[in-house]
């Protein structure tokens, strides 16, 4: 028995499969957890997720951006982009199941001192209540009224934390800090705009994994979400978007050893050669 922290999926469906041979995956015994971004953007959205939900019993999926997206896009709040690959999944007989399956997965992972979550946390936040924060988002995403959650989800601000904040922008802010946070100002204070290489980050910002003083510095994050980045193993962190949908790498840590395994992006998923 195996557990594998896999990184950015983003509908690499057959990169997906190749990887779980290399890993030699077992649903009866192994379990996967899934960093986000399982869908969106590779040719095989649909395939993954209604992969994703039949094995839902082996794994957990933390939402990304591009899942959250593609909820927004299907309820109409928002239009797919040019670059969208939901489509396929927006046309199926079985869509409105497959995306309430999406919907009601966490937004976070806690379990045996590791945080499982997409992009990362703000320094202000202990592991406990990002738990817990990432819970009050959960709560919106699954009641009666989900649907005005994602009618307002979209935006940049709030852009610092205060314990304080009510309603959407409190619930927006950990929304986009549990999807989309890079970097941050030492104060925690969050730019979206940067999405490049850690040599090329805006004056005044760090990593967020880097801030002084973070106080999940004890507890092993493990992310994915920022692909410039690539794979880093560190005490305590681990960086699994290795750019597979970029024509990099898809990559699967086990949890009992730190092993990596990875696959290079199949033929049949792309790649993409312009990030949109």
């Amino acid at each position: 028995m195996a557990t594998y922290a896999i990184g950015d999926i983003q509908g690499c469906y057959h990169s997906l499969l190749s990887l779980l041979d290399v890993i030699q995956f077992n649903p009866e015994k192994d379990k996967l957890w899934l960093v986000g971004d399982l869908i969106n953007r590779g040719s095989g959205s649909l395939e993954t997720l209604r992969w994703a939900k039949a094995h839902e019993s082996s794994l957990v999926l933390v939402l990304g951006n591009h899942d959250l997206h593609a909820l927004a896009v299907a309820a109409g709040y928002v239009k797919a982009h040019r670059s969208d690959t939901l489509q396929s999944i927006l046309a199926a007989p079985d869509r409105e199941e497959l995306l309430d399956w999406l919907r009601f997965r966490p937004m976070i992972h806690a379990e045996d001192g590791l945080l499982l979550v997409h992009a990362g946390l703000l320094p202000q936040w202990s592991a406990e209540q990002a738990v817990a924060l990432g819970q009050e988002v959960e709560h919106a995403l699954r009641g009666d009224r989900y649907q005005e959650f994602l009618a307002h989800m979209y935006g940049n601000y709030p852009v610092r934390w205060h314990d304080a904040l009510q309603g959407m922008d409190r619930l927006r802010m950990i929304t986009n800090a549990m999807t989309r946070l890079r970097v941050c100002t030492p104060d925690g204070e969050m730019d979206f705009d940067f999405k490049g290489e850690l040599a090329d980050m805006p004056a005044g910002t760090l990593p967020w994994f880097d801030v002084p003083a973070r106080r999940t510095v004890d507890t092993t994050v493990i992310f994915g979400h920022w692909s410039a980045l690539g794979l880093q193993q560190r005490d305590n962190l681990y960086a699994l978007d290795t750019g597979c949908l970029w024509g990099g790498m898809l990559t699967a840590l086990r949890l009992e050893d730190s092993a990596t395994f990875q696959v290079p992006c199949h033929s049949a998923d792309g790649p993409r050669t312009l990030k949109t």
